[in-house]
């Protein structure tokens, strides 16, 4: 690296495998820092290209801690247009389980992955989203700085990609938002069926317990407690105490 002459604040930043995308020039000399997500199996991670120009590109190779050359700008182009395809065809498949979990809510399926789902989901689309909203700053200054020196429609079309990486992350961030009040609300009301439901059984046991609390205590001179037909008797006045209470009950179940 030393051989390029390159000021020490810009060494640092070059260094920095996690630092933003940024765009910088110098007297003869401009860096190019952007930062990716890597898109892996299972996961997203990030990486930090660092590139040099001047007399050509020169890339920033960290096992060899030196500038190697890369090619002419449409080599730059080609290098950044590959990460961004995988970029935005990462964003296709998360578009598509999006889609899949919309389905499902509407057809009643709340699947018992959602919110593990959803949280992976929302943390690569929000990772996606910062670093697409990064690199369209700093590669919308390199462009205006090299505009005579590249391919305008070519690096335009490139900088429309992002943009669109970066719209599809935003678009796809709202829908997930969207649709975790959806599931909340949905999860709610089935809570509220059960608490409900458990109300009404309370209620149709309440007079029942009263009664048999009431006749089950052990002291003397209960009524009915030497009545040969005392359990008729009390079966029946368990019968009409049951019944308003069965009404008013039917009554909250049809307002419900």
């Amino acid at each position: 690296m030393d051989r390029f002459d390159i000021n020490r604040y810009f060494t640092d930043d070059i260094e920095n495998e996690n630092h933003p995308s940024i765009f910088e020039t110098a007297e003869n000399y401009s860096v190019l820092i952007i930062k990716l997500p890597v898109i892996k199996t299972h996961m997203i991670k990030t990486i930090s290209y660092a590139f040099l120009i001047k007399d050509g590109i020169h890339i920033y190779s960290r096992e060899k801690k030196n500038f190697e050359p890369l090619g002419g700008f449409d080599k730059l182009h080609s290098f950044i247009d590959t990460k961004i395809d995988n970029i935005l065809n990462k964003l296709s498949l998360l578009d598509n389980e999006i889609v899949s979990m919309e389905n499902d809510l509407y057809d009643g399926k709340i699947n018992k992955t959602f919110a593990n789902r959803w949280l992976i989901f929302k943390k690569e689309l929000i990772l996606i989203e910062r670093l697409m909203e990064h690199l369209l700053v700093a590669f919308g200054q390199f462009i205006k700085h090299y505009k005579d020196k590249t391919d305008s429609f070519a690096f335009r079309d490139l900088n429309e990609h992002i943009e669109r990486a970066y719209r599809y992350s935003v678009n796809a961030t709202r829908k997930l938002d969207y649709l975790y009040s959806f599931y909340t609300a949905k999860i709610s009301n089935k809570m509220n069926n059960i608490i409900f439901f458990l109300t009404v059984l309370s209620g149709v046991f309440f007079p029942l317990t009263l009664i048999t609390g009431f006749f089950g205590m052990n002291t003397g001179g209960l009524p009915l407690e030497h009545d040969p037909s005392g359990t008729l008797k009390v079966g029946i006045l368990f019968f009409l105490f049951e019944v308003p209470f069965i009404l008013l009950l039917w009554q909250l179940i049809k307002k419900h």
